[in-house]
């Protein structure tokens, strides 16, 4: 157990250092290291990515929590908001409500918002929507081979819940916060930087 507290302490600090550097190559060796490390926090470090020097575009495609088809193909061409979440994670918790009103400003300009749920089955994801009025889709993608957490391994170590991503019109990664956002207003900057590039 104490092995485990030392390795996810260990993982956090070297996170740090990775949100500062901004070097995806790092995160993706995290993520094929396996998830038996234990939890990898975020400490709420931002990167932002001009137009030049971002990727391609993620391709991404899972299962709702209604049971829906839901990916990247339904959210091309417009900026799309991911943001990886689980029920029991605390700071998933604490930035719903910043989350819920992104969502209700920007859904009405065409922003797009998906949840990745990474634990939890479909009824737990459900009561977490009632509790906290989430209203957009979340991907379960917490069985098989994590599709989805797959498709943006180069951009989030494994476990690094929550993480939130901007991505532009294109379904680049345009801006990433490892952990907890720092309020709405963080979020709106972010997608009104992204939007202001069309």
């Amino acid at each position: 157990m104490r092995k485990k507290a030392y390795t996810a302490i260990a993982l956090a600090a070297a996170l740090a250092l990775v949100g500062c550097s901004g070097s995806g190559d790092d995160l993706a060796q995290q993520y094929q290291e396996g998830s038996d490390k234990g939890y990898v926090a975020g400490d709420g470090s931002a990167l932002s990515l001009p137009p030049a020097e971002r990727g391609e575009p993620i391709s991404f495609e899972g299962v709702t929590e209604h049971g829906e088809t839901f990916g990247s193909a339904d959210t091309l061409g417009t900026v799309t908001v991911v943001n990886f979440w689980y029920a029991g994670c605390a700071p998933c918790r604490a930035e719903a409500g910043d989350l819920v009103e992104a969502y209700e400003e920007f859904a009405p300009q065409g922003v797009s918002f998906v949840g990745v749920n990474t634990r939890d089955g479909s009824a737990q994801a459900k009561q977490f929507a009632e509790q906290f009025g989430v209203e957009y889709p979340s991907i379960m993608d917490n069985e098989g081979d994590r599709a989805v957490q797959r498709a943006f391994a180069g951009q989030i170590p494994l476990n690094a819940v929550p993480t939130t991503l901007v991505l532009d019109a294109e379904g680049r990664v345009a801006h990433r916060v490892l952990g907890q956002i720092a309020g709405a207003s963080q979020l709106r900057t972010l997608i009104n930087e992204t939007l202001a590039e069309r």
